[in-house]
């Protein structure tokens, strides 16, 4: 498989096994992939069939046993443990279905953490913090902590929080798992939106047709396999 011209993802061969012998789960198996820059890709397959452990091995939480991983030039594969940390908080950021947030900060302190983690100044904090609350739906509810939101509101800050150092690549693992189909639909809707509004690349794993839809392709993974790589028209 040739390489996409401007691919901010580049798996070539990768393989994951877990665990020996007879009990041995081989969670991927040869899997060639690549991500186009602005590219909002849907991981699709039955629970089981690799999704997520897919999704750890370019997130840089997890390492192949075999194979290469590339995300925005920067071999993931051969990172140390802090050239991991350093990927996690620089390029790479993850949304999963449960939501994450610290129950004792408001939604605009969670949604600074990565800024405060990186030191930025205060007043840039601030103003991006404002533009995000802003752009997910949420500023006047800034000042509300996890426990005063709905679950949509707290999947939107922690999207909003996912955002706030202006990652490379957005990885989502079933975002919208655990809330009802009308919030999920607006979630869906907002990661394709924030994906062209950040001019972001994103790759995530779902099972909703609604979500599979607003992606630009599909690629579809069955027992660690991937079988088919269907582009939107």
């Amino acid at each position: 498989m040739s390489a996409q011209p401007g691919a901010v993802v580049r798996v070539r061969g990768v393989h994951r096994t877990f665990g020996h012998g007879r009990a041995a789960v081989h969670a991927l198996r040869g899997v060639d992939l690549d991500v186009g820059s602005g590219e909002l890709v849907a991981l699709v397959g039955r629970s089981g069939s690799g999704k997520t452990t897919l999704l750890n091995v370019v997130g840089g939480l997890d390492r192949p046993d075999e194979g290469e991983v590339v995300v925005d030039d920067v071999d993931v594969s051969a990172l140390t443990e802090d050239g991991q940390d350093e990927l996690r908080r620089d390029r790479v950021a993850f949304v999963f279905q449960t939501f994450g947030l610290i129950p004792v900060l408001t939604a605009a302190e969670n949604v600074g953490l990565p800024l405060r983690l990186r030191d930025a100044p205060v007043a840039e904090r601030e103003r991006r913090v404002g533009l995000l609350l802003e752009l997910v739906g949420l500023a006047p509810h800034a000042q509300q902590r996890p426990d005063e939101l709905s679950g949509g509101q707290q999947q939107r800050v922690a999207i909003a929080r996912a955002l706030a150092a202006s990652p490379r690549l957005l990885v989502a693992d079933e975002p919208t798992g655990q809330l009802d189909s009308e919030t999920g639909l607006s979630v869906m809707a907002l990661i394709r939106g924030v994906v062209e509004a950040e001019g972001m690349t994103a790759l995530v794993a779902t099972h909703d047709p609604v979500m599979i839809a607003l992606a630009d392709r599909a690629v579809h993974l069955v027992d660690g396999r991937l079988v088919e790589d269907v582009a939107r028209g």
